[in-house]
């Protein structure tokens, strides 16, 4: 193994033999305040989705809006926003933050292998750079099939992640898997089969949190919450010509001069984004929609994003 990483993994073991890494500030577990007027912008937002998309029902979206013109004093509206939904890759957000918690911390080496990954995980959504990431942070590593005593041991560290952010308040984060394109195999297939819950887990109200405290400079410092929104940021309009480039994803909704900061997430069953915005009106906001069983149908995000434009006033 290669000593630098030998010492990556060895600095994420002594990690877990605290509950959770230092933290700078406690926050509370509601981020902001629930607003009835973004409420009824969130709800004429579902609404226009269903409008659009007829065979959507109400229990295959979620929706968390937060209202950041006085950071001060967020407020929010959602829909089913405490709901767990399987996130595909928004949860490398949640890795990304934790990430630079330990790095803050000293738990981790600040190289150029790690920060390697970081950027590829966030800016190309790369699953493999994703497996690095989780390796160090938690002092695991995939590979052939452990003892039962063993399994129990290294599922015990996996759980580092979500140990973290339960310790910051956030209610339903589940983030202790790595992302696959062909599927696990050894001890993660293992774990997988002996373990609950046996995938990750977000909602959109703690997402659309994590997003809030990072475009607010309030995770973990304000310089990293800087590093995090550099490797978030989109370019609009999309030179992409992928229609599933992340950067589309509510960002084809957004009028001429808008700003996007996003982590999106898709699978065959799930399309998913998190995005923070800045309008050249002034307006900026923080929009979360997970949606299930429409993978294929872009334009629910489109629709929720231009109804959130138009009403949030």
């Amino acid at each position: 193994m290669n000593p630098l990483f030998r010492a990556q993994l060895f600095a994420a073991a002594m990690l877990l033999l605290s509950p959770v890494p230092l933290v700078s500030a406690q926050i509370t577990a509601d981020f902001s305040e629930p607003s009835p007027r973004l409420q009824t912008v969130v709800d004429l937002a579902v609404a226009e989705a269903r409008k659009q998309f007829p065979k959507l029902q109400p229990s295959q979206i979620a929706v968390t809006l937060v209202d950041l013109r006085d950071p001060a004093k967020p407020a929010h509206g959602s829909h089913r926003g405490a709901e767990q939904i399987y996130p595909a890759s928004v949860i490398k957000l949640f890795y990304l933050a934790a990430a630079h918690r330990w790095l803050e911390d000293a738990k981790l080496t600040d190289t150029p292998e790690l920060r390697r990954a970081m950027s590829d995980m966030i800016v190309h959504s790369y699953n493999e750079a994703t497996h690095y990431v989780l390796d160090v942070l938690t002092g695991t590593t995939s590979g052939p099939e452990l003892s039962e005593a063993e399994i129990k041991e290294w599922f015990d560290k996996r759980n580092a992640v979500n140990r973290y952010f339960a310790g910051l308040g956030y209610r339903n984060v589940v983030a202790h898997k790595k992302p696959w394109c062909e599927g696990p195999y050894g001890r993660e297939s293992q774990a997988i089969k002996a373990f609950e819950p046996k995938r990750n887990f977000l909602a959109t109200d703690d997402t659309a949190r994590l997003m809030t405290e990072i475009a607010t400079s309030k995770c973990v410092s304000t310089k990293r919450s800087g590093e995090m929104m550099a490797l978030l940021k989109r370019d609009l309009p999309m030179k992409d010509p992928d229609p599933d480039a992340q950067g589309t994803f509510t960002g084809s909704a957004l009028p001429t001069g808008a700003k996007l900061w996003s982590k999106a997430g898709w699978t065959s069953q799930t399309r998913h984004d998190c995005a923070y915005v800045e309008l050249a009106d002034g307006r900026k906001f923080v929009l979360v929609t997970f949606t299930e069983s429409h993978a294929s149908e872009r334009g629910i995000l489109h629709a929720v994003a231009r109804k959130v434009v138009e009403k949030l006033k």
